[in-house]
């Protein structure tokens, strides 16, 4: 089998090995592939794995060989499922593997919201401390969250481990889901983003999800509450965002992921009040990115044995 890895490089920068895959066959992997280079770099494979390389109908037109698609993450919106499916072709993604890495980094975002660690750590650096007339400081309120409400939107797996955390520290937790339960904790949209203290998105990207956190919802929000995103970023309406900071009338905002990425500088949350952002590593521990290659390659496998598994375009 020949195996064409089109953007191999964040999986793997050179800390894990690509062996789980090389045993199914013939193995050639590429750092990154732009858009214009995909049917080139995969003319000849029988099996394109990719994270964010695009293969669309355009691609997909321009591989006849191709056989199977395997996504090196769990969203597969990158590749053309309806597309693939009319050619016969599986898209098999990689659910869980990085879930234990998004609870941990959901709260390490709302910690530093609360507890603001990276700044006063900057700050101590910086000399402050050592210039400061006093034993102690601190810079803007220092937030205890026992007692606050935790609302947590999309409560899978992700979603439930993050209120787990949220129950041990005290916090009343709230979520909002696509099938209702029937459990008291389970509310609209609009009643969790009005009674939470912190606001932590957890649901998948779909057209009725996209700029769920939109201008009016933000407005349903306490000026002391604080928005955490570690799922999708068009989940959020990012002009809204950035006015709604700007103009105090949220807390703060803690993000692992954008609308586009990288942004370009002209994203207004650059340049917005109290805005926590890292680049998209919620998901990249080495442990996460060892599980996704063993899960990739698993998937391969399973194909390659007539039985594919975690098809997303049946």
């Amino acid at each position: 089998m020949r195996i064409v890895i089109l953007d191999g490089l964040t999986t793997n920068p050179g800390d894990l090995s690509w062996t789980p895959l090389e045993r199914l066959g013939t193995l050639t992997v590429f750092d990154r592939t732009p858009p214009d280079a995909v049917a080139e770099r995969a003319a000849r494979a029988d099996a394109v794995l990719t994270n964010k390389a695009i293969v669309g109908r355009e691609q997909l037109a321009a591989l006849p060989e191709l056989k199977y698609i395997g996504v090196l993450a769990t969203g597969t919106n990158i590749v053309d499922g309806v597309a693939a499916r009319e050619r016969g072709i599986p898209v098999c993604n990689v659910p869980e593997y990085s879930t234990p890495n998004v609870i941990q980094a959901t709260w390490a975002l709302i910690l530093e919201l609360t507890n603001r660690v990276g700044h006063h750590d900057r700050t101590v650096h910086e000399g402050r401390w050592a210039a400061c007339a006093d034993f102690c400081y601190w810079d803007g309120e220092l937030v205890e969250l026992a007692g606050l409400t935790l609302g947590v939107v999309g409560y899978g797996r992700i979603g439930r481990g993050v209120a787990a955390v949220g129950h041990a520290l005290g916090m009343r937790v709230i979520h909002h889901r696509r099938r209702p339960g029937g459990d008291p904790q389970s509310v609209d949209l609009d009643t969790l983003f009005r009674e939470s203290d912190v606001v932590s998105l957890h649901c998948p990207l779909t057209p009725e999800t996209r700029h769920l956190v939109d201008a009016r919802r933000l407005g349903l929000l306490k000026p002391t509450a604080f928005l955490v995103n570690t799922a999708r970023g068009p989940l959020v309406d990012e002009a809204a965002l950035a006015a709604a900071l700007d103009e105090g009338r949220i807390a703060g905002v803690a993000l692992d992921v954008l609308s586009v990425e990288p942004p370009p500088p002209t994203n207004p949350l650059l340049r917005a009040r109290n805005c926590v952002i890292t680049p998209h590593v919620a998901w990249a521990t080495r442990d996460a990115r060892r599980r996704l290659i063993d899960a990739a390659a698993a998937n391969l496998a399973a194909f390659a044995g007539g039985r594919p598994q975690n098809v997303v375009n049946a």
